[in-house]
């Protein structure tokens, strides 16, 4: 796919391996069989007295991280509804905060010395002249121009939106520093379209891929399931060649946020790319 090896941009999402501290977490990334990790921010801004020596043993134990990750206060991924409703930047109640919350989370990533940050946006209207279409655009280029001053890619997780939504929002958006963490499961979780398809559609805009796996709802409105990688609906041959198509040249991270059973899914995981990779 390009010339640095699988091993170099192959990582695991912290979040997936649920961590109750930062020695914790190395031993688990460890155990996976990776040594490079999308990092949560939020714990090192909500907890600095548990969570600031994570840099210092990352690098005692050779662990690099490649992208980090942040969230939003106030969402509830109960229901499709719910998540709807409070997911990411959109609801005004939360706004405040939130943009509080991001600028320390931009100010960690610069320290950290990161070049990717992702996030999930939050429902962005499907057509363009809900009035809260623009309110989206104004929100996410001041957040776009947070990381824009540290030369940080910020990346929108797919899913909450058909990638022609999202595609057509990132034209509409002058800012040359925001591209997509395409994660082909949300599309399946959300029930927003054909992975693969997705995938053509937004290739431009990929800057790192999540390695994640599941299958659609039979009832709609409601959540697909997430299972582990390689027994789901995501067509992993199809969705590496296409990438391969893409020239893309970013990072494959590890995610698997449902089972008790994290490090040994994400072995599986692993397995599944190593597979498919070329």
């Amino acid at each position: 796919m390009n010339n640095k090896l699988l091993t170099e941009r192959l990582g695991v999402c912290s979040w997936s391996l649920q961590p109750v501290n930062p020695d914790d977490l190395v031993a688990k990334v460890l155990a996976t069989g990776v040594r490079r990790v999308q990092l949560a921010l939020d714990p090192l801004r909500e907890s600095p007295q548990v969570w600031s020596r994570t840099e210092t043993l990352f690098r005692q134990n050779n662990i690099t991280i490649l992208s980090g990750m942040f969230g939003c206060v106030g969402e509830d991924y109960t229901t499709l509804e719910s998540i709807r409703l409070t997911g990411g930047i959109a609801p005004d109640s939360t706004w405040e905060q939130n943009r509080k919350n991001i600028q320390e989370a931009a100010g960690l990533a610069a320290g950290m010395g990161l070049s990717l940050v992702a996030f999930h946006a939050g429902f962005i209207p499907h057509q363009q002249t809900d009035v809260n279409y623009a309110k989206m655009l104004r929100r996410l280029e001041e957040v776009a121009d947070m990381f824009a001053a540290s030369q940080i890619t910020l990346g929108l997780e797919t899913g909450q939106e058909t990638a022609p939504a999202l595609a057509a929002l990132l034209q509409k958006l002058s800012r040359p520093n925001l591209g997509v963490n395409f994660d082909p499961a949300n599309m399946i979780l959300y029930n927003q379209g054909d992975p693969i398809e997705a995938l053509r559609t937004l290739g431009g805009w990929v800057r790192q891929v999540h390695i994640k796996d599941a299958t659609r709802t039979k009832v709609v409105g409601t959540w697909g399931e997430e299972v582990p990688v390689g027994t789901g609906e995501v067509d992993w041959r199809a969705f590496f060649a296409t990438l391969q198509k893409l020239n893309f040249q970013g990072n494959f991270l590890l995610e698997r946020e449902a089972g008790a059973q994290r490090v040994a899914d994400l072995i599986v995981a692993k397995a599944v790319v190593e597979k498919h990779f070329v």
